[in-house]
């Protein structure tokens, strides 16, 4: 199990990844921190499902991930780890270190309308019987 994954002490190692992070996770979280956006309360790096998110909002279930280029050669343990958090309730939202150097106004209402569609939902919604079909809003802009 690789680090981002190990579980067995939570708090110490949400605060090692806390320390740790990248550009694009400190650009975003000074858009995200202390509800700046629309009272949107995110926290870091909060273990959920075996994993550690980068971003949760946990009123509005909503995880965003942010991916670099070592995402590239890791979609099929992206795609899984989403499928593992979408099991267990949330919305994901995912996208591109460069995105947020780009179009950071896009990223935000990328967030907002995904915070936004899930308040709609009252209940998370279980995954497809065949595995296929679980949507991740956002990606590239």
């Amino acid at each position: 199990m690789g680090p981002r994954h190990r579980l067995d002490r939570p708090t110490e190692r949400a605060r090692d990844l806390r320390n740790d992070a990248t550009n694009a996770e400190q650009m975003l979280w000074r858009q995200l921190k202390g509800s700046r956006l629309q009272d949107l309360k995110f926290s870091r790096q909060m273990p959920i499902a075996g994993f550690f998110a980068d971003f949760v909002c946990r009123s509005h279930k909503l995880i965003v991930e942010l991916d670099g280029s070592q995402h590239v050669e890791g979609q099929p343990h992206d795609d899984a780890r989403t499928k593992q958090l979408e099991a267990a309730g949330y919305r994901v939202v995912r996208f591109w270190n460069n995105d947020l150097t780009s179009n950071m106004a896009g990223v935000l209402e990328t967030i907002l309308n995904a915070a936004s569609g899930t308040e709609r939902v009252p209940t998370p919604q279980p995954p497809p019987a065949s595995g296929r079909g679980g949507s991740v809003v956002g990606g590239a802009i």
